[in-house]
């Protein structure tokens, strides 16, 4: 699994599994990182409001595996919507991290967290984000840049007016929580679907429908829901501590027959996910 990838538009190749540090203190992510990559990832995935970036940087310092064979992403702040305030924090997740360049970086949303989805789409303030991207991507202190959190219509405002195009967005989608129409405009504009929270942080570990079709198949519905990810073509970052947990993210050698995907494309949509109900990564707003 951990030599599988995709290619982004600009012909980057990006680890299909990568491991999610969200919640995860500085101590504890250098740790997970060193963790994960003994045990054979390649793709760590961060962001500036997740505010472990430097244990991020100390994870791959530490992690005997020369820097060229991580791919490493980070997410510019949801409040950040000018160009100078972008730019400043890039530079910023480089020091903090201690790298030369970062391998993707990510609008982490089209507004800020205290206002996400309501009347004020910022698509002026998000064209300047954008550009600050491409200009760090010009100069190479990023390989890659990509959006998150993105619908058509944020999608469609960068595409109209964007010098180098998105090459991912970054969304929730797991199974029971699949959005089909924006994943079919990404991909038909050569932009790669990342799904965050690919297992909905245990919401669906329950799930007795889920279970049956993983049941099915001899694997854990975590399993089963990564591999549903990847066969839709999404990238999965699943996060965790436990490096169990690590390894058998990556155990997914089966493939779901299309009579099955059907069925998970079909579950009911899980409306709670408990205490993870929040963002920077759910849908509700910060208290």
């Amino acid at each position: 699994m951990f030599s599988e990838t995709f290619k982004l538009s600009n012909g980057v190749e990006i680890p299909k599994l990568g491991l999610g540090t969200w919640l995860l203190d500085d101590a504890q992510t250098s740790q997970a990182v060193r963790d994960a990559v003994s045990i054979g990832y390649r793709h760590i995935d961060t962001a500036q409001a997740y505010k472990n970036e430097a244990g991020v940087g100390e994870g791959i310092r530490s992690s005997g595996v020369a820097r060229e064979e991580l791919f490493i992403t980070t997410k510019v702040g949801a409040e950040l919507k000018n160009y100078d305030a972008v730019t400043q924090s890039i530079d910023e997740s480089l020091a903090k991290m201690g790298l030369d360049y970062i391998d993707l970086l990510i609008i982490h949303s089209p507004q800020p967290w205290k206002e996400f989805r309501e009347e004020n789409r910022y698509f002026g303030e998000n064209k300047e984000a954008w550009k600050s991207l491409e200009d760090a991507y010009k100069i190479g202190k990023v390989k890659a840049i990509g959006l998150s959190n993105f619908l058509q219509d944020d999608l469609e405002n960068i595409l109209a007016n964007c010098e180098i195009k998105p090459m991912v967005n970054q969304i929730l989608a797991h199974v029971s929580n699949t959005p089909f129409e924006l994943i079919e405009f990404c991909q038909k504009n050569d932009i790669l679907i990342e799904a965050y929270s690919p297992i909905a942080h245990g919401a669906v570990l329950d799930n007795p429908e889920i279970k049956v079709v993983a049941d099915k198949y001899g694997v854990s519905v975590a399993q089963l829901c990564l591999r549903y990810c990847l066969q839709l073509g999404l990238v999965v970052i699943p996060k965790t501590a436990k490096p169990d947990h690590m390894r058998n993210n990556a155990e997914l050698d089966f493939v779901i027959s299309d009579a099955d995907m059907e069925i998970l494309k079909n579950v009911e949509h899980i409306q709670n996910y408990g205490e993870h109900s929040f963002f920077p990564v759910f849908g509700g707003k910060l208290k």
